[in-house]
């Protein structure tokens, strides 16, 4: 007992308090946000309330365990095969089972709630990319990019998977995880960086015109998404209607918002209210004030966990550390552009804000990684004086 006392102090606040702030924010927007709407359709005003409560609870649970475990577990062989091969399989099962949601094929139902591997990727690639990194670094072997080529392909097999949902947003976090932990780790990549970058560059540049030519090539629910990108306010009575109710939501709030619980445009003018447009509620009803901060606590808990993997020796806990931080902030950043019309929509969530079980069990996780990495720094410092 005294001694899981001593690990729970040296977890890092700058990580904890904005990540269990941020979940408490959450169960009350999700609850706001649902509340109304609920009883309008003849269910429970504090249905969404009661799970993501629940999910928050899990979340902080799983989060501490994370933290306090020895990460020397997540390094077996055994563990991270056995990972994979479920994985693999469940990526598998939705794509040939799994009931289309939005148009994609990523969920199993499981009663409760309902499973989403491609939220689970982004823990495992985490875990089995620092570890496949760092192992030839430890044994001071030469890593290139041919030996890079087994974990990469690992990566490349569930990308793949998960893009041919289609679910276009949980494929480029996963890809940016991969590439940032990529470029983290000691390989002699030099080579291939300024391909990699001018071929980002060139997607960013070229995303209204790839857009357009998806909306004349292809046909379905994901091209309707780059339809409202391209110009939402001409299709407002169909495909643009959830962004421009975004939209007007955001014009709404203002500076301080309309209060808690007066959102007009969650009573039904905006789908999703509770999960991918969440902040679009939260800037109506506590307005752009309330956006900020939620914004500046991720930034605080992306920061700190950029700032814990530049300070620690080992390779292993840096690239942890790097994957995390590049899994909540791309997150964030497509959640933001899609409520903002920047980006098209892509149905990612707001971490730890957003309704939902396995988006929150799997941030938690991360963040129980960041923690479980801090901590062994502190010790290793206490050690050193």
């Amino acid at each position: 007992m005294q001694v899981a006392l001593r690990k729970l102090k040296q977890l890092d606040p700058w990580i904890a308090l904005p990540y269990i702030t941020l979940c408490i924010i959450g169960v009350i927007m999700v609850y706001s946000a649902s509340a109304g709407i609920q009883m309008q359709n003849g269910g429970s005003p504090t249905g969404y309330l009661i799970k993501q409560s629940i999910f928050a609870v899990i979340g902080v649970a799983i989060a501490l365990f994370v933290a306090l475990m020895r990460l020397s577990i997540l390094r077996n062989s055994k563990v991270l095969k056995g990972f994979f091969v479920v994985l693999l399989v469940m990526l598998l099962y939705v794509k040939i089972f799994g009931a289309a949601v939005n148009g994609a094929q990523g969920w199993i139902n499981v009663g409760f709630f309902s499973i989403q591997p491609a939220e689970i990727a982004k823990f495992f690639l985490v875990v089995y990319l620092a570890n496949q990194f760092a192992h030839y670094n430890e044994r001071q072997e030469t890593y290139s990019l041919t030996k890079a080529g087994y974990p990469i392909s690992v990566a490349a097999v569930l990308l793949f998977l998960i893009f041919i949902q289609p679910d276009f947003g949980g494929f480029a976090i996963n890809g940016s995880i991969v590439v940032v932990m990529f470029l983290g780790s000691e390989i002699n990549w030099r080579k291939g960086v300024w391909i990699l970058l001018t071929s980002l560059g060139l997607l960013i540049v070229g995303l209204p015109l790839i857009a357009k030519f998806v909306v004349a090539h292809f046909h379905g629910y994901q091209v309707n998404r780059f339809v409202a990108y391209i110009n939402p306010f001409a299709n407002n009575n169909g495909v643009g209607n959830q962004l421009v109710n975004s939209y007007y939501a955001i014009s709404n709030g203002g500076l301080t918002g309309v209060g808690l619980g007066n959102s007009i445009q969650k009573m039904g003018y905006l789908p999703e209210p509770n999960t991918d447009f969440i902040l679009a509620i939260i800037s109506e009803e506590l307005g752009w004030l309330m956006v900020a901060f939620i914004l500046v606590l991720i930034m605080i808990i992306v920061c700190r966990t950029i700032q814990i993997g530049v300070k620690v020796d080992s390779l292993y806990q840096a690239l942890l550390c790097y994957g995390v931080a590049t899994f909540i902030a791309v997150e964030t950043f497509f959640n933001i552009g899609g409520v903002s019309g920047l980006l098209p929509i892509t149905g990612v969530t707001l971490p730890f804000i957003s309704y939902g079980g396995s988006s929150m069990v799997v941030l938690s996780a991360a963040i129980g990684l960041v923690l479980n990495v801090s901590r062994h720094y502190k010790r290793a410092r206490s050690l050193m004086k």
